[in-house]
């Protein structure tokens, strides 16, 4: 339920334009600058990439607060609420503190003539609240892109990593794997460890930039995979078997680009024990992220690009061969849907079209002019996402998918 004190955080955040990204780091280095800089006065593990950077920093949080640290956690987008971006050893901020925080800086930046968007704004917040709250580590997740990215003002991050690289916000990162790897190659820093999955479609790029910046580059290359018995997920490292609470088979090079970040870690003196990564796989929970409800038969995942659609059909494949499958899909009009849907749906399916309150909400019906014909697609559009809970059958297993605003909306 959303306050009256958290309805004035989103009146202060919709204020003057904040929604519009802004690029580059003038801003959000002034405004920490007249904070204290605490960007440089945490211990902080930056995680750029397309697809799998919230798993991957979620992952790595939930294992250094099993080790007993206390251990910052900022992602984004949020399903619901701004505050679930803001989370320490996994409690999200209060209402009270993060206007406190939100409405001060505002401040601040108002006064000395700082225009900040509202992205830049929830991350000096999040500098500052979690410098203020005296965290041990701080794992901090690239909103878009690296290079110009307010979260990449921290001059000395102990670890950087990149997830994987898919084509996904072309108008702002470039066209191609390697225009996009290089401007997620921006969060490389000198003489900080790197770590990318040694197979990365922007390897080459990342291994020129660390190169050129003296900065020691580890490929994550421990075989990880998945396995699924008696309706338990677990993840197969090391000649062990591991309760695993993150379904999907792409969680494979997730988990071995994180346990090259706990490796590296260890390797620096940072004490992580055996038993706080297994209690951390065990507990680890990321919402909208092949979210599976066994009682509602119910998959939620917010698959946005190409390459994650590919990867949930894969998903669905492995974990649900023989089930019916019926879809609520609702998008912005940023991704490129056209090819999307064509990946997601399969001849026999039936599909639920939808809009949502989002100024980008794509028509369902410009999303039904996408999908490739077939007679045997069962195509229906709804109007917003109001009520399309109650068109959904537990003889089949639902996927709702698509754009995590429309999940917070409808879920959440």
């Amino acid at each position: 339920m959303k306050t009256v004190i958290y309805n004035k955080i989103e009146k202060l955040l919709y204020s003057s334009e904040k929604f519009k990204i802004q690029l580059g780091l003038e801003r959000i280095f002034n405004i920490l600058k007249i904070l204290g800089n605490p960007q440089e006065k945490i211990k902080v593990i930056h995680i750029a990439g397309t697809n799998g950077k919230g798993s991957v920093s979620t992952m790595t949080a939930q294992i250094l607060n099993c080790a007993g640290y206390k251990t910052a956690l900022y992602t984004s987008p949020h399903l619901s609420k701004y505050n679930e971006r803001f989370k320490i050893n996994g409690q999200d901020i209060s209402d009270e503190k993060l206007y406190e925080y939100i409405f001060e800086i505002d401040n601040t930046a108002k006064k000395n003539n700082i225009d900040l968007s509202e992205f830049e704004l929830l991350t000096a917040t999040a500098y500052k609240y979690f410098y203020d709250s005296k965290v041990d580590f701080a794992v901090m997740e690239t909103g878009l892109g690296g290079r110009y990215d307010a979260v990449n003002v921290v001059k000395q991050p102990i670890i950087t990593a990149i997830t994987s690289i898919s084509i996904d916000h072309k108008d702002r990162l470039g066209d191609t794997i390697e225009k996009i790897s290089f401007e997620k190659a921006g969060i490389i820093k000198s003489n900080v460890p790197i770590i990318v999955n040694a197979n990365n479609r922007g390897l080459k790029v990342f291994e020129e930039i660390a190169k050129q910046k003296n900065a020691p580059l580890f490929c994550a290359n421990k075989e990880v995979n998945i396995t699924f018995e008696n309706g338990i997920n677990y993840a197969l490292f090391d000649n062990e078997k591991y309760e695993f609470n993150l379904w999907g088979l792409h969680q494979k090079q997730n988990l071995s680009l994180v346990l090259q970040i706990i490796d590296t870690l260890v390797d620096n003196g940072i004490k992580i024990c055996q038993k706080d990564i297994i209690k951390a796989l065990k507990t680890v929970y990321i919402p909208a992220r092949f979210e599976y409800n066994r009682e509602k038969s119910r998959i939620i995942d917010g698959c946005h690009n190409a390459d994650a659609a590919v990867m949930l059909r894969k998903n669905l494949d492995f974990y649900f061969p023989n089930k019916d499958r019926c879809w609520l899909y609702g998008t912005l009009s940023t991704k490129e849907y056209d090819k999307i849907v064509n990946i997601l749906f399969n001849d026999g399916d039936t599909i639920y079209l939808t809009d949502f309150s989002n100024s980008l909400s794509v028509n369902p019906y410009e999303i039904r002019n996408k999908i490739k014909k077939s007679s045997k697609k069962d195509i229906q559009i709804l109007s917003k996402t109001e009520n399309t809970l109650n068109y959904f059958s537990k003889n089949s297993i639902t996927i709702i998918t698509g754009s995590f605003y429309m999940i917070g909306e409808l879920l959440f």
